[in-house]
């Protein structure tokens, strides 16, 4: 009950700090999906690049939050853009990558054989296959990379508060 009323009481901060959180989240994930899956298509034809980026999204994902926070604030300080909500979108579109390029590159991959060739019957070439066959195939998975990437960036944005830009976050610092 000690939630609720505190809600009740704060309704209008918690409502703007909850959109803040919504904002971060919601445009660094178009941003991830702009870049994520085109490139996770781009790699379906050459397997050499695949691992490649594949690997590179994977050791991204392995840098914790704080420290590419902490990394990035001093490069993007050079541009005025330090602290606030930039770095923190950046951070989360680049945590984004894994799980939507590696979904889109597994869903364009793992679309049949007999069902490619019988678009390659129907006279399609590799543009129209993709784009009438492929992709409406692989969309379901495509989705769940980028509900994966939604969820991990809900919970990486609560700690962006500690680069100034807000959320949720701020509760949490302000607790500790």
């Amino acid at each position: 009950m000690d939630t609720l009323k505190f809600i009740i009481q704060n309704y209008d901060d918690v409502l703007f700090l909850a959109w803040e959180h919504i904002f971060m989240v919601s445009v660094s994930l178009i941003i991830a999906t702009a870049i994520g899956v085109p490139l996770g298509i781009v790699i379906t034809k050459n397997e050499a690049l695949a691992k490649k980026v594949i690997n590179s999204a994977n050791i991204m994902m392995t840098i914790p939050s704080i420290a590419l926070f902490g990394l990035m604030m001093p490069v993007l300080a050079l541009v005025g853009q330090g602290l606030g909500k930039v770095p923190a979108i950046i951070a989360l579109t680049l945590y984004s990558q894994l799980p939507i390029i590696r979904n889109t590159y597994v869903a364009i991959k793992n679309v049949s054989p007999s069902i490619r060739d019988a678009g390659r019957g129907m006279g399609m070439n590799r543009w129209e296959l993709l784009k009438e066959v492929e992709i409406p195939i692989a969309v379901p998975i495509i989705v769940a990379g980028l509900r994966t990437a939604a969820v991990m960036n809900i919970g990486i944005a609560a700690i962006a508060t500690y680069v100034g830009a807000g959320g949720l976050g701020v509760y949490i610092q302000n607790g500790i």
